[in-house]
């Protein structure tokens, strides 16, 4: 191994008598893994940070009516209060995951950490609108840091045997913080405990960042490369102006009406993307550590990956289109919405957790079955909303089966995306993979809300906004239905490689 190998601590993850996966440097008998109650606090510090970040997203939806009454934030402003959260965590996390590799990924968390805690301090104390949208984007900058540690971490340190049984759990902490964000988002505004206004769903996170902090220091092992390298910084900079002239005009573009400044972003976009390859080429000619490692995606499997990873999140915009098909196509209120996404959630959650045992019936065909699930369940769903006044049992069973899926599929395609990765990669694949989710979020949201829109026109009638909403979840069905092709391209690839390994 390069200069770049792993070297994990003394507090590392494996079994008694294992050396974590890809550590390659000797371990003294002095450095025994640590009990499996230390491993599990570990898991669960770690797991915090994974729950922080898309809570953040998810939560602040139902409190922007509070927030525009009491700082008087401008409509502008409200949607900067999501975005720009949004889109300095899709811009940053591969920087980010880069860096954990570089200094140490319990370094770099627990930074991340401790930048989250403050900004959410900041957002909590905002005094107008112009503070908030600042606060929420360096919450999005140390979510970014703080984010691809988790799973570089896990696939650094923790044995294989075990990462499927670890990734499950994270994929349920995952759909958790939904669940959360939905519910307590509206809980928290509709009862406002300790006398608080909207700003308790800010000021919540810094005694669980705190905590956090502190079980990092004490709980979580370092893994880092024996040999320190500088940054690329001028790979950052290019890497940062790309997915910003990306990821900026699919958040803000239907809103603002696709002025001809999107599209002017969007054309950039490609010298820019042409501009950042050669710089790294450079760099990797010249002996140095480029930012991004091109040949992560000469793997057949790692690249598929990211393309099965860019289709699934496109379907984000489901949330965004039920939440207006409910609110302003039924006229429910917002705690009533975000009840109504429990069956998708806890379908959510029942997915991760059973993903192991079905990941050891049918190995990498949890892919198929999990796109099978969306499809079906999106399908369903669908046709049930344009057949009765309101969602009934059809409706919402499909939910259960599209959220089974969605959790089955969460852990999954992250698993299988890193595996081929040499652990040093980790953090870098980490954030390639993170930041691939965002954007195919960022994108599915643009389209397939812009869709709904288009269906809609000017009627504003339910069965309007039924059709619309059935429309949009067609267009999701059929992207899941082109995932179940690649997922059996992909499976075939990875038995081939078995068997050429064998």
């Amino acid at each position: 191994m390069n200069s770049e190998c792993v070297k994990s601590t003394p507090a590392g993850f494996g079994m008694a008598g294992t050396a974590p996966v890809g550590a390659t440097d000797n371990v003294s008998a002095a450095d025994a893994p640590p009990r499996a109650e230390r491993q599990g606090l570990a898991l669960a510090v770690l797991f915090v940070g994974a729950f922080l970040a898309p809570l953040d997203y998810f939560i602040v939806n139902l409190a922007l009516p509070a927030i525009h009454t009491g700082l008087g934030a401008t409509d502008a402003q409200l949607q900067l209060i999501v975005s720009a959260y949004a889109s300095a965590y899709a811009v940053l996390l591969i920087t980010g995951g880069r860096l954990g590799d570089l200094y140490g990924r319990r370094r770099m968390f627990m930074a991340g950490m401790a930048g989250f805690v403050i900004s959410s301090a900041l957002c909590g104390l905002a005094p107008n609108g112009h503070v908030l949208v600042i606060a929420r984007i360096v919450q999005g900058m140390a979510a970014a840091v703080m984010a691809p540690q988790v799973l570089a971490t896990v696939r650094a340190v923790v044995p294989l045997s075990q990462q499927t049984r670890v990734m499950s759990f994270y994929g349920f902490v995952f759909g958790l913080s939904s669940i959360v964000g939905q519910l307590g988002g509206g809980a928290l505004i509709t009862y406002h405990p300790f006398g608080l206004d909207w700003r308790v769903i800010f000021l919540i996170n810094i005694p669980v960042g705190i905590l956090a902090f502190v079980g990092a220091w004490k709980f979580v092992p370092e893994s880092q490369p024996a040999v320190r390298t500088g940054i690329d910084l001028k790979g950052v900079g290019l890497l940062s102006l790309l997915l910003l002239l990306i990821i900026y005009p699919m958040t803000h573009g239907r809103e603002a009406g696709w002025p001809a400044w999107t599209y002017a972003m969007f054309a950039l976009s490609v010298p820019v993307f042409a501009l950042f390859i050669a710089t790294e080429r450079r760099v990797e000619r010249r002996g140095g550590h480029p930012l991004v490692d091109l040949q992560l995606f000469r793997n057949p499997a790692f690249a598929l990956g990211l393309v099965l990873a860019f289709l699934f999140y496109c379907n984000s915009a489901f949330f965004l289109t039920y939440g207006i098909f409910l609110q302003t196509g039924l006229h429910w209120t917002p705690l009533a919405s975000g009840i109504a996404i429990m069956p998708f959630a806890i379908g959510f959650v029942v997915g991760p957790l059973t993903s192991p045992a079905v990941v050891r019936h049918i190995g990498g065909h949890v892919l198929t079955l999990g796109f099978s699930m969306l499809t079906a369940g999106f399908a369903l769903t669908g046709w049930s909303a344009t057949q009765a006044a309101a969602p009934d049992l059809l409706f919402y069973g499909g939910l259960v089966c599209a959220g089974v899926g969605q959790g089955l599929l969460l852990p999954s395609i992250l698993r299988i995306i890193l595996t081929e990765v040499a652990p040093e990669k980790a953090g870098l694949a980490s954030g390639v993979a993170s930041s691939t989710l965002q954007i195919g979020s960022a994108f599915g949201t643009a389209a397939i809300s812009g869709a709904f829109f288009g269906v809609l026109g000017g009627r504003a009638t339910p069965h309007a906004y039924a059709h619309a909403f059935q429309y949009s979840l067609g267009i999701n069905a059929l992207l899941m239905l082109t995932c179940i092709g690649l997922s059996v391209l992909l499976v075939r690839h990875q038995q081939v490689a078995l068997r050429r390994a064998g």
